[in-house]
Order: structure tokens, then C-alpha cells, then sequence
């Protein structure tokens, strides 16, 4: 029941001791604010994380040659090693029932792009399909580089935004012909790519027209593959660090490199190195919340202490009121009250400003691995909740302390 006598109490024992009222309120408030922010951080450092591993398909794991570093059968360490057809066609053959994406690429660098008076150096890449599900690209004119570009070796090219914009400024591009290092190819696709400007300085063609138009033959630069979905990480884990070294003994069998050899064949695995930065993510989280909720212990123990002080002061007061009839109930009912009525006051007024904080502020941070920082709204109030009840816990020890003192002890005090 309401009992606004009691609140007339609470309100005249804070005006007759404002600063102190203040000053403890402000450390409950900076507890709560300081937690809130750092919540807000933890979560800006997971969406960066988590955006830079949108910028391709989940679990990627890519194969790269590099130059031998052992003598191996009679040949010479210091060889480069390059890749053919054959070597993607066997591989995707004796693992295909592992896989879920698999694709290969010849990569040309600083190439001259032209269409009319326009041009630019830029990159093409001879792809086959499912490259564009590898890089997590999004087609937003047109059509990606298909089958049947492959089979007929098709000149066609699916080219990035950034290519686009600097040939053809706000003109259509599809159907039109863009001049690649010399030939001519058609524009049939403009995508995106969540890699920002960098990656769509790209256009990517059918890989058996590079091979086969620029002289390349059977060559290829780099071969990537996905694994097929598995019901846990541990398991996917395992099932893709066998798959790498499966694929590492295989290429550096068709390509003469010694077993013990790292240098000739490169494999990046990203289902590794995802868990790596993940854990480093929870770590960073488990950081936060541990400085924020010693914050909030701090507050609350000043909370404590101030009520330890606030019994003392009033001790002749409960002694009075103890002979009059006073419950013990009604004697920490009157101490909890002002001690919950601070907690919630300056907790609720230091979440509000963190929340404010985060959704003024946090849009304005621009950092590649830091972005829109945020806190949940069910666990803003989660941790408001917490501090109320550790307010209550606060105000309680100082509040039983009083009821047990005797009216005879209390009316003596000075």
C-alpha cells in the first residue's frame, strides 16, 4: 500500500543531506553507465568482426602455390609451383561429397579497362560459378558468369560497382562493350561486394575465356572450396583442418613438393582463424562485463555505507519509534525504501545517458572492425533490475541492523 507519510520521510532525510545523496548517486549512476558502455563496445567489436567474415561465404578455404623450399626427387628447392586444371578437376573429384562450394580463378592484375573515352587499370579474374558465392557478392544488374559462358567460352564480364561508376559514370552498362587488355567483352552483370570499393574494382570472366583469349592455357591462380554443413564447430573444426591437410598432400603429390615442404602449397583456413577471433570476442565481452560490474559493486557498497551511516544518525529516532510500537518489518521497510529509491533513481538516470550515448555517438564512429555499437534494450533493463536488487541487499544488512536494536540502547545514544 501506498504510504505517502513514508515518502515524505525519504524525501526530508535526501533534501537535509543532498550532497551526500548526490554524490552516492552518482556512483550508482556511473557504475550502471560505465556497464552499459562497455556492453555497447563489446557488441561495435562482434558486428566488426562478424562484418569482416561477411565479406565471404562462411568456412572459405583457400589454396594458393608458392615456391618450394626442399630438394624433392632430384628437383631443385626455389621452384614456383603452378596450378592447372587438372589440379582443381582431381581435387573437387576425390573430396566432392565434403564439399558445398568449389571454384577456381586466374587473377590478372593492373589491367587496361576502356569504353569509350573512359579507362582505368583494374583486375580481372577468370572465375567458374560459384566463385560469386564464394566472395558473397550481390548482383544488382544482370547476371553473374554461368555455365554456359564456360562451356562456349563466352566474352562476357560481370563487373564491380567502382568499374562501372569510372567507365560509364550514371550510363547503363549492361549489353554495352567494355576493351579488357586488348578484347573486347560484354558487360552482363554490375555486382557488390560487402568488401566495400576494393573488391569492386573487379570484373570477373568466364575462366576458360582468360585462359584461352589472354594465352594462359590450362593455368590457374587459386582454388577455393567451402565445407558442407555441420551440426556444431568442433566438428566443422575438425572436418576442415582434415580436409586442408587431405588437399595440401594431394597438391604437393601432383606438383612434386616434399611432404615436409609449407613453401610450395598455401592453404588459408577460415574456419580457423573465425574461432580465433571469436574467442578473442568473448574474451573482450567477459573483460567488459567484469570492469562494469565492479563499477556497480563499488556504487552499491557506497550505497551500503551510506545507509550504515544513515541508521547511526537516525539510531535515537528507531530507538523512539521501537517504543512506540514499531514493527522490526516497518523499521527495514523504512530503510530499504530510501536505499531502493536512490539505487533506482541514479540507475535508472545513468542507463538512460549510456543508451542516449551509444545512439548519438555510436553512429559517428566509422572503424573497419568497430560498428554500431549497441546494447539490447531487455538487457539494459536485466542489468537496471540487478542493480535495484542489489540496492535492496545494500540498504538491507543496514536496515536489519537497526530493527535489532533495543529502544533502551537507542535512546541513550548521543
Amino acid at each position: 500500500m501506498f504510504n505517502i507519510e513514508r515518502w515524505q520521510e525519504i524525501f526530508e532525510a535526501i533534501s537535509k543531506n543532498r550532497l551526500r545523496t548526490f554524490l552516492t548517486g552518482v556512483s550508482v549512476a556511473s557504475g550502471i553507465f560505465i556497464l552499459v558502455i562497455l556492453l555497447g563496445a563489446g557488441k561495435g567489436l562482434q558486428n566488426g568482426i562478424e562484418k569482416q567474415f561477411e565479406r565471404d561465404a562462411a568456412g572459405i578455404i583457400e589454396v594458393w602455390s608458392g615456391t618450394t623450399t626442399k630438394e624433392y626427387k632430384g628437383l631443385n628447392p626455389g621452384r614456383q609451383i603452378q596450378y592447372r586444371d587438372a589440379d582443381y578437376k582431381q581435387s573437387v573429384q576425390k573430396f566432392d561429397d565434403k564439399l558445398d562450394l568449389r571454384a577456381s580463378t586466374y587473377n590478372y592484375w593492373g589491367a587496361p579497362f576502356s569504353y569509350g573515352k573512359e579507362s582505368g587499370s583494374y583486375q580481372y579474374r577468370g572465375v567458374t560459378p560459384d566463385y560469386g558465392r564464394v566472395e558473397n557478392l550481390t548482383i544488382v544488374q544482370g547476371r553473374y558468369v554461368n555455365d554456359n559462358d564456360m562451356a562456349n567460352n563466352e566474352k562476357v564480364a560481370c563487373i564491380g560497382m567502382k568499374v562501372k561508376t569510372d567507365l560509364f559514370k550514371d550510363k547503363d552498362a549492361l549489353g554495352k562493350e567494355i576493351i579488357i587488355n586488348g578484347i573486347n567483352f560484354k558487360v552482363v552483370g554490375v555486382f557488390t561486394d560487402p568488401g566495400g570499393e576494393r573488391e569492386e574494382t573487379r570484373a570477373y570472366l568466364p575462366l576458360t575465356t582468360v585462359q584461352r583469349a589472354f594465352g594462359n592455357g590450362d593455368k590457374i591462380s587459386n582454388l577455393f572450396f567451402t565445407m558442407k554443413k555441420t551440426d556444431n564447430y568442433d566438428e566443422a573444426l575438425a572436418q576442415s583442418e582434415k580436409f586442408t591437410q587431405d588437399l595440401k598432400n594431394l597438391l604437393k603429390s601432383r606438383n612434386m613438393v616434399a611432404p615436409d615442404d609449407d613453401g610450395g602449397v598455401g592453404v588459408y583456413n577460415s574456419v580457423k582463424d573465425a574461432k580465433q577471433f571469436y574467442d578473442l570476442n568473448l574474451y573482450i565481452r567477459l573483460f567488459f562485463w567484469w570492469v562494469g560490474i565492479c563499477t556497480i559493486i563499488a556504487g552499491v557498497v557506497g550505497v551500503s555505507n551510506i545507509m550504515l551511516i544513515i541508521v547511526k544518525e537516525r539510531t535515537k529516532e528507531i530507538g523512539i519509534r521501537k517504543a512506540l510500537g514499531a514493527s522490526p518489518f516497518s523499521i527495514i521497510s523504512m530503510i530499504l525504501h530510501e536505499s531502493i529509491f536512490i539505487t533506482t533513481i541514479a540507475g535508472f538516470v545513468g542507463l538512460l545517458a549510456s543508451l542516449l550515448l551509444l545512439e548519438f555517438v555510436g553512429p559517428m564512429v566509422q572503424s573497419e572492425y568497430f560498428q554500431n555499437p549497441q546494447v539490447d534494450f531487455n538487457v539494459a533493463l536485466t542489468t537496471l533490475a540487478l542493480l535495484v536488487f542489489a540496492g535492496a541487499m545494500a540498504g538491507f544488512f543496514p536496515a536489519y541492523r537497526a530493527a535489532k536494536i533495543k529502544p533502551i540502547v537507542a535512546l541513550r545514544d548521543e
